[in-house]
């Protein structure tokens, strides 16, 4: 029997256990670029996006907004075959940019194409907190009563003033707005948070977490902060690198530990750290490690600590 509430013996509410119990076997995202932009790059908020960010970096080698949703899945599936071979439930990952970010009729168009495909039993959908309103989330809920439908918004920090610094359009009290909105209409919430932005200290950084702990958010995405080239961040953090925290590999394990000790045990952790190819990192290096490898770390460090999600937690 698992010594912890969420029922399995991994020292975090973990993701792939959470999908599991869920569907009783693998699901496997497929990402999807549909063309979306956003608020504050088409002029509507501001020009120039955030200023971390090429999605390009992320993106997979199939995922393009030239194809349409249809061909994308295909080619997807394909992708995935040849790693996930016993991978027969999909999701529809609309993942680049701001993926509500259209009219609802724009939206049902774009989305009916993923659902209406065999295999797809739901939809994950990356956006941003000013991004959606009642008529969207009551769409999404109806959907949700028949598939796996979960919203992830793109909180990045809890501060207004990092948010401004790095251009992002929206305040921390419009991600609140956001995510009690999804959630009172009954359609599932992640949230993206990226650590070591500009401005802000270790114990800055940390103290969020109970301030997320608060809300209503089912799966969360941690990502250390990845310095792409050409991106105006690179430039900022060229010209002034001590206004960044910059984590080598174990100061990032034993400060994400921390934090999710902080955290709420009931939070579905999704994933730890972000991985982009090493030819767009203007910094940190952190060498030619993958993901699963840092999963792997700090579980170790983890045991090694004695230490488990939510230990330090506070209602």
């Amino acid at each position: 029997m698992s010594q912890f509430p969420w029922g399995h013996n991994r020292r975090f509410n973990a993701y792939a256990e959470y999908f599991k119990k869920c569907f009783g076997g693998r699901v496997q995202k497929l990402a999807i670029d549909a063309g979306f932009t956003c608020p504050n790059r088409d002029g509507l908020k501001g020009n120039g996006g955030c200023t971390y960010c090429t999605n390009d970096a992320f993106n997979p080698s199939y995922c393009h907004p030239g194809k349409s949703v249809r061909q994308q899945i295909e080619e997807g599936i394909e992708f995935h075959k040849k790693r996930y071979r016993r991978a027969g439930r999909y999701l529809a990952y609309f993942q680049p940019y701001s993926n509500t970010y259209a009219s609802l009729s724009r939206l049902k168009e774009i989305f009916y194409q993923a659902l209406n495909y065999p295999g797809i039993i739901g939809l994950v959908i990356g956006t941003r907190p000013d991004c959606i309103d009642d008529e969207k989330l009551e769409y999404f809920a109806s959907i949700s009563r028949s598939h796996y439908v979960i919203l992830e918004y793109g909180l990045e920090s809890c501060y207004n003033q990092t948010l401004e610094r790095i251009n992002r359009g929206h305040t921390f009290e419009d991600s609140v707005k956001a995510l009690e909105m999804t959630a009172r209409y009954g359609v599932k919430t992640g949230v993206h948070m990226i650590f070591g932005l500009p401005g802000e200290s270790v114990e800055m950084m940390l103290d969020q977490a109970k301030t997320l702990s608060s809300l209503p958010i089912n799966n969360i995405k941690f990502h250390q902060l990845q310095i792409i080239k050409n991106t105006f961040m690179a430039q900022e953090f060229k010209e002034k690198p001590e206004d960044f925290v910059n984590f080598t590999l174990e100061g990032y394990i034993d400060f994400i530990i921390d934090f999710v000790e902080r955290l709420n045990p009931d939070t579905v952790i999704e994933r730890f750290s972000g991985e982009v190819p090493p030819r767009y990192l203007a910094g940190p290096d952190w060498g030619l490690i993958r993901n699963d490898r840092v999963l792997a770390m700090i579980e170790k460090r983890m045991e090694e600590r004695r230490t488990w999600q939510g230990r330090s937690f506070e209602c």
